[in-house]
């Protein structure tokens, strides 16, 4: 009873986690916003983004405690192993059981709430263009990945655990994160499943381009645009692939939106991520969660009262991984601070490059554009940025920028 208590626990502290991300993000809507980005929203802007996310907001409370409500069910009435019993008794089959009863339930769970925040909010915001066809087209796509992830990294804690007892915690985590560098070399492969993508025409943008990456000795397979307008109106640009397959994506509604020397700054600060080999320094940087995973998959594995307590006869490595994934949820917000620090630096970094190419000020109204036509938050709490930003907020990017160009020619 006491193992149920503790793992009821732990899956209470990330409940309580998230409710208090979302908390503070629809109370820090009413803070002040800086003179520096005051030009982003107008007034009918502005109310129409704190709508936004009140409603968001509120939709991330709901569907946390629901999705915690039916957890703790499932936990406290032994559901997995009844549903695991009905299989035959062999190690794969019932690891197997759990993940996929797992997989369908909270997809049955989520599902509704996506499509809310989707074709509800998104739609009412003018952000969403996904059909209903496309929106359970992608779901069945994520679910088919998901299982076929879950029980590849169940089955693999399982066969180590078998043939080489303790030595689990080194070598799960190296083959998971081998496992994690080919998702992300063959990305570019996965991506194409639900998306179109197109060589960037010829032209002055795609001269510019070519200029930043050949000034460099930068080489990519190709500089292509995405159809995100398919889904959404939002912007972005990004890396993908390693070494000789590394393409640059840019979506078609920034390709629209943004002036050819803006698109210039966007590309010149995602060309610095790659010039400081950013994406390398954070998968050297997972290896530390792999590592602390595979510390949690030992323990999993090693305390059979965790399968005891909840109906099993003994070790379910599916049941194994779901413990895993609510050890982690509780403690990776704890190793998230040090990664966001770590990416909020190399995103100034990145837009320093951005300067040194000459488009500090396009840069700026760039950023500013993408903010609008993101919705993004102007005035986020300070909480809310070193716990969960990534990315440094717009105004703070704005006054780097500003340093960085009046610095340039006392450089030079």
């Amino acid at each position: 009873m006491e193992f149920m208590i503790i793992v009821i626990a732990v899956l209470a502290l990330s409940c309580l986690y998230r409710l208090i991300l979302n908390i503070v993000q629809f109370r820090s809507a009413k803070n002040p916003i800086p003179e520096s980005v005051s030009d982003v929203y107008d007034e009918d802007a502005y109310l129409k983004w704190r709508k936004y996310n009140s409603e968001l907001c509120r939709l991330g409370i709901i569907s946390t405690v629901v999705t915690f409500v039916c957890q703790l069910i499932l936990l406290v009435t032994n559901v997995y192993s009844a549903f695991a019993s009905l299989f035959p008794n062999d190690i794969f089959l019932q690891l197997i059981a759990v993940i996929l009863f797992d997989t369908l339930v909270s997809t049955v769970v989520s599902v509704g709430f996506d499509y809310y925040e989707t074709m509800v909010i998104e739609g009412k915001y003018g952000f969403n263009r996904s059909t209903v066809k496309t929106f359970v087209a992608d779901k069945i796509r994520g679910l088919i990945l998901e299982l076929v992830i879950g029980i590849g990294l169940s089955a693999l804690l399982a066969s180590l655990h078998i043939t080489m007892g303790n030595w689990l915690i080194l070598l799960f985590a190296g083959v998971v994160f081998v496992i994690t560098l080919l998702i992300s070399f063959l990305y570019p492969v996965f991506s194409r499943m639900g998306n179109k993508f197109v060589p960037l025409e010829e032209g002055e943008l795609k001269n510019k381009l070519m200029g930043l990456l050949t000034k460099h000795g930068y080489k990519v397979k190709a500089i292509e645009v995405m159809d995100a307008s398919r889904r959404t109106t939002k912007l972005n640009a990004y890396f993908t692939g390693f070494g000789k397959m590394k393409t640059i994506v840019l979506y078609d509604n920034l390709v629209n939106a943004l002036t050819t020397d803006e698109i210039c700054a966007v590309f010149a600060h995602e060309l610095g991520h790659g010039l400081h080999k950013d994406v390398l320094k954070r998968q050297i940087m997972n290896f530390g969660n792999l590592v602390l995973m595979a510390v949690l998959a030992w323990g999993a594995v090693s305390v059979p009262q965790f399968y005891t307590a909840f109906g099993f006869d003994s070790v379910n490595y599916g049941f194994a991984f779901l413990l895993i994934g609510i050890a982690l949820s509780t403690v990776q917000p704890l190793t998230g601070i040090i990664m966001n620090a770590h990416s909020r630096r190399a995103e100034f970094r990145a837009d320093k490059q951005a300067v040194k190419e000459g488009y500090g000020e396009s840069l700026v109204t760039g950023l500013k554009l993408l903010a609008k036509e993101n919705f993004a938050h102007l005035s986020p709490s300070p909480l809310l940025v070193v716990l969960e930003y990534s990315h440094p907020p717009l105004a703070k990017r704005i006054e780097k920028i500003g340093e960085a160009v009046k610095a340039v020619p006392a450089q030079e």
